[in-house]
């Protein structure tokens, strides 16, 4: 029998932190970690998180604290993230403002795109692994578009928010509150690289269970 390992051992973990489902009807929803100010703290909260977030790393050459400090800016790390929904006259549902949605506020068009061409298919917005994944994909391409280091957290957002085109033309010039969003992205990732590099080893002796698969 063919066992699809990524699949396997994100079940062994869901089990281990929801028990056996009995009810067909029932879930288990990822809540978001209790000190967000503390990278170490996520980790060890979420272990599965350091696993997935270190396979990015490794895939897309990536710095862990870079798309941690832009992925709780665009959703707090809430699962089912979505912008507000918009009204006409106060109380008229007229839609949300984007289709960005999940961990890392991905677009329905971005993250096809992210589909077709990292061929993770059946990744999911709501997952963290495939979040943390597409936003490895997006810092990647960043850097061979607009030649923006991957550890440069503060342009990296601009590309993130305003897209690659936006960001050659400089759209985020015109927006001073998204510079200001963009500087707390780059202390958050500053702050979050401090940490890791006190609370990494432990982590990655701690996976070696699932390191083994």
């Amino acid at each position: 029998m063919i066992i699809n390992l990524k699949h396997f051992k994100k079940s062994i973990k869901i089990i281990a932190l929801c028990g056996v489902i009995v009810s067909s009807a029932s879930s288990c929803a990822t809540a978001p970690p209790k000190n967000v100010n503390n990278l170490c703290k996520i980790f060890e909260e979420q272990d599965d998180w350091f696993d997935a977030a270190h396979d990015a790393e490794k895939k897309w050459g990536v710095p862990i604290h870079v798309p941690m400090s832009m992925m709780y800016q665009e959703s707090s790390f809430k699962e089912d993230a979505q912008p507000p929904m918009e009204y006409f006259l106060g109380f008229i549902p007229t839609g949300r403002a984007s289709s960005a949605y999940g961990y890392s506020q991905a677009k329905t068009m971005t993250w096809a795109d992210y589909i077709r061409e990292s061929g993770n298919s059946g990744a999911d917005r709501d997952e963290f692994d495939d979040a943390i994944d597409f936003m490895g994909w997006f810092i990647y391409k960043t850097q061979k578009i607009n030649g923006v280091s991957k550890w440069d957290a503060y342009a990296q957002y601009l590309n993130y928010h305003e897209g690659w085109g936006g960001y050659k033309n400089k759209s985020y010039n015109k927006k001073k509150w998204l510079i200001k969003v963009a500087r707390k992205v780059k202390n958050r990732s500053d702050m979050y690289a401090k940490q890791l590099k006190g609370c990494r080893a432990d982590l990655e002796d701690n996976g070696w269970f699932f390191g083994l698969f």
